[in-house]
């Protein structure tokens, strides 16, 4: 780690006992361990859910494209469900 910058973090009490604790069982050496390990997860947390976010909006993209239309409200999916099923009964 040749570029280190100090910060300075607050944490809750249970926050800091979870950290302590990490480095009291020896999971960490040090508190700035465990918060290192911790950015990492969140970071790769955030991208999978950006990458999750852009798979829904792409296949949202792909339903719109293959003709279906999308319902602003919960009357319109009723109504239409309503219609479908009429079409179905005659």
């Amino acid at each position: 780690m040749s570029n280190v910058e100090k910060v300075s973090i607050a944490l809750t009490q249970d926050m800091l006992a979870t950290v302590k604790d990490a480095v009291a069982t020896g999971d960490y050496a040090s508190s700035s361990e465990v918060i290192r390990d911790a950015l990492r997860d969140w970071k790769l947390r955030r991208a999978l859910e950006r990458r999750q976010v852009d798979e829904v909006r792409s296949l949202f993209a792909e339903g719109v494209a293959s003709g279906f239309e999308p319902h602003d409200g919960m009357d319109d999916i009723k109504a239409e469900g309503r219609r479908r099923l009429a079409q179905r009964a005659a």
